[in-house]
């Protein structure tokens, strides 16, 4: 009996694998099969030009792939260095009884819809922006603000686990070296568990770039490219939500396109810090 339960629960457990598998390469399959051959009909210099006018014929998303970088650019650096040390003070760091005060927090923030995220950032750092730059107040460097908070509770919750992770005996042996306690965790745990921060980001980075609702309410879309941090944006993910209800024919398919080079940018940015990763636990 003990004998089938296991090879039961092996079977179930390959076939979990298959279908995790077989929805992705569906996915795959649908945008690539929609989205290349849209490409080649609009043509690749109107696709990755610089104007969007649906309505004239022209389907240039290149501003809103400045967007998404620049958004996504500046929510790293505000949200990993603060995320990173974060995680660092709650592993190491943080009382006891403060602990179980900020944990909970940090779990309830990613737990935040991100309309309401949105609200905040429409109800408050867009007013704060404005009142301090005379502008509209949304553009990117409210947006980056915002997404910088949003990837937080995402950093955070992977940094931390990683960071514990590493053997007690590191630390000790800085210790005994002669190294103080800050020494000992920024010099050598910190370093040991590069992977799982390493993780954090790219968990963040995707996070920045899926984002839709809350970049939607505080980035000022506009289809042009942005020309500074006050500057108004729009990025693909917003593009698509904001135009998929009512498009048509090429129109649609344009959008479905620009999920394409959504999803290859993901891709890549995966690669990139894999390759990363990989070189750097080969020195």
């Amino acid at each position: 009996m003990a004998k089938f339960r296991e090879t039961a629960m092996r079977y179930v457990f390959l076939l979990s694998a298959v279908l995790c598998i077989a929805c992705v390469a569906v996915i795959c399959m649908y945008l690539l099969g929609s989205g290349i051959p849209t490409m080649f009909e609009i043509g690749l210099d109107n696709f990755f030009g610089t104007t969007w006018q649906p309505g004239n014929g022209n389907y240039g998303i290149f501003p809103f792939i400045v967007g998404s970088i620049y958004v996504t650019a500046g929510a790293i650096l505000i949200g990993v260095p603060i995320g990173a040390l974060c995680a660092v003070y709650l592993a190491w760091f943080c009382p006891k009884r403060l602990y179980k005060v900020l944990n909970p927090a940090v779990r309830l923030m990613a737990g935040i819809p991100s309309i309401i995220y949105g609200f905040f950032g429409l109800t408050v750092l867009v007013p704060m922006i404005q009142s301090m730059t005379g502008t509209s107040g949304k553009g990117l460097l409210t947006a980056s603000l915002l997404l910088g908070i949003m990837i937080l509770p995402t950093i955070i919750g992977t940094a931390e686990p990683a960071l514990r992770a590493v053997p007690r005996p590191y630390y000790d042996g800085a210790l005994a070296l002669g190294a103080t306690h800050e020494r000992s965790v920024f010099s050598v745990v910190v370093p040991a568990a590069g992977s799982g921060l390493m993780s954090g980001v790219i968990l963040g980075i995707g996070r920045a770039i899926g984002e839709t609702m809350a970049v939607i309410m505080i980035a000022g879309n506009q289809t042009r490219m942005p020309g500074g941090l006050l500057d108004g944006l729009r990025t693909m993910t917003s593009n698509i939500v904001l135009e998929m209800g009512y498009s048509t024919g090429l129109h649609r398919q344009a959008l479905v396109a620009t999920g394409v080079v959504l999803f290859v940018f993901i891709l890549l940015i995966n690669l990139l810090f894999s390759l990363a990763k990989k070189k750097e636990g080969t020195e």
